[in-house]
């Protein structure tokens, strides 16, 4: 596959008058808005993404596509929906798929023109494995580094998932697969033996769990119960029945049972504590470019590929419609890019392909859902007329404005938040006729594709039977309007 990206770059290679920008391309598994210049949590301490904001561009208001890695991901480098491709769970790839087997993914679009595409970390969903067959080289699998010889916490209900663990343990920042993946990078970005621009992605593995952290990184968060997050105790009382159902049965334990097992506290500082030192990575590998004198040179890109709940709604994890699991942090520096633009306006993870594409003097495609960022990466307050929409399975969306998050599920059910006045979502306002109008305004941006499971879809998978009015979890679970919540 290495040779073959190769001669697809030699031959659609294209004289050009000025070298075209390398790109440097930064994912982060599972974060979630706890990001200093987003203001999701007020402890957070990330310095190196808020000194890019302020040298770049940074979008206030993004969202993922899908709250699950593999759907947001492949929305993200093939610019499509996952209502468009039938990708909702953790199975399969895309390339798995007849439809979208010679889909023309990011990286490749930058190889077809010249460039040289490299990648460490997860970018794909499935690690180097599935990088593999997108870019030309990639990285050694270096996973999370060390772990506790037991668990750091207690069994964890549905399953007790050996990935349910965090804590700080005594282990060296060097030993880490996060900090390992940087020394690759930036040994990377100091080789310039190969003349063609690059596009170099990196992807980072926490804050996803394990969260596991040295002791030092827990320092600046206090050990005591302000570091929590504010929830409000009845606020699945006015949600649907149906939201239940996005995340029934699950490995990330329920607020219920971190509280109850003294775990809470203890998973807001390791959120916080593997956020900063993945923040310090993502400045070392900066000061790498700096140092390999092509920074000025060089568009970057960091983005999360969804959020995470620590509490909110009663759970942790993701496989939600609410902010907590679909806002993400998405900021872009470089050359043509403005320094300290703050976007309000909605932007979503699947514009990042046609945005790169446009910022980097490549032909657009017609063949991409995203819409280009270029005009807000100029000025800010330029206009961006649609809304950001995130779909977790069939027939399940919510629709994002700078105002409003609407949401609507597949047996009809809605909710309706002001982020004007209700920033927790508190409140839903979906059945006030007052708000009539508004939900009729967002409803008619729901997606205009909404596939059933591609074949093969497995992992967090539902499936809702309208007639009957019933669904499946995972392809093993019945729920009814009887059943229990789990």
């Amino acid at each position: 596959m290495a040779r073959a990206l190769a001669a697809i770059a030699l031959t659609g290679m294209a004289v050009a008058a000025a070298r075209p920008p390398d790109v440097l391309l930064i994912a982060i598994d599972d974060q979630n808005d706890w990001i200093g210049h987003l203001g999701g949590h007020p402890a957070a301490r990330t310095p190196c993404l808020d000194a890019l904001a302020v040298r770049g561009t940074t979008f206030l208001n993004a969202h993922c596509q899908a709250p699950l890695c593999n759907p947001s991901r492949t929305s993200l480098l093939l610019s499509l929906r996952p209502g468009t491709t039938g990708i909702y769970g953790l199975r399969p790839s895309y390339r798995d798929l007849p439809a979208w087997r010679d889909r023309v993914s990011l990286p490749r679009a930058f190889a077809a023109h010249g460039y040289r595409t490299l990648a460490v970390g997860k970018i794909f969903h499935g690690g180097n494995g599935r990088d593999g067959d997108e870019f030309e080289s990639v990285g050694p699998p270096l996973g999370m580094g060390p772990k506790p010889k037991a668990k750091l916490i207690p069994p964890t209900p549905m399953g007790n998932h050996p990935a349910m663990d965090w804590g700080a343990f005594p282990h060296a920042d060097e030993e880490k697969g996060d900090s390992r993946m940087t020394d690759w990078a930036i040994d990377r970005l100091a080789d310039r033996s190969d003349d063609r621009p690059l596009f170099l992605a990196v992807g980072y593995l926490l804050p996803h769990v394990p969260c596991h952290a040295p002791p030092a990184w827990f320092e600046p968060f206090p050990d005591d119960d302000s570091i929590l997050p504010v929830v409000k105790a009845d606020d699945r009382a006015d949600t649907p029945r149906f939201s239940w159902y996005l995340h029934w049965e699950l490995p990330e334990p329920r607020l219920e049972w971190v509280r109850s097992a003294g775990q809470w506290r203890n998973l807001v500082r390791s959120y916080l504590a593997c956020s900063r030192f993945v923040d310090a990575q993502i400045g070392r590998l900066l000061a790498g470019l700096e140092a390999s004198g092509r920074a000025r040179d060089t568009i970057v890109v960091v983005w999360g590929d969804h959020g995470w709940h620590l509490g909110e709604k009663g759970i942790t994890g993701k496989n939600t419609l609410w902010e907590d699991a679909t806002r993400v942090p998405l900021v872009f520096a470089g050359p043509g890019i403005a320094a300290g633009g703050r976007v309000a306006s909605p932007a979503e993870l699947l514009d990042v392909y046609p945005t790169l594409l446009e910022a980097c003097g490549l032909p657009p495609r017609d063949d991409l859902e995203g819409t280009s960022l270029v005009p807000q990466l100029h000025d800010a307050a330029a206009p961006r007329a649609r809304p950001a929409i995130t779909t977790h399975n069939a027939g399940n969306h919510a629709v994002r404005t700078e105002h409003f998050r609407y949401v609507r599920y597949a047996d009809s059910s809605e909710e309706l938040y002001d982020h004007h006045t209700d920033p927790h979502e508190w409140t839903n306002l979906a059945a006030d006729p007052a708000h009539a109008a508004t939900c009729a305004e967002l409803r008619r941006w729901l997606p205009a594709h909404d596939r059933p499971p591609a074949p093969g879809s497995a992992d967090r998978i539902l499936v809702y039977d309208a007639a009957a009015d019933s669904a499946v979890w995972e392809n093993r679970l019945s729920i009814g309007r009887d059943t229990p919540v789990p």
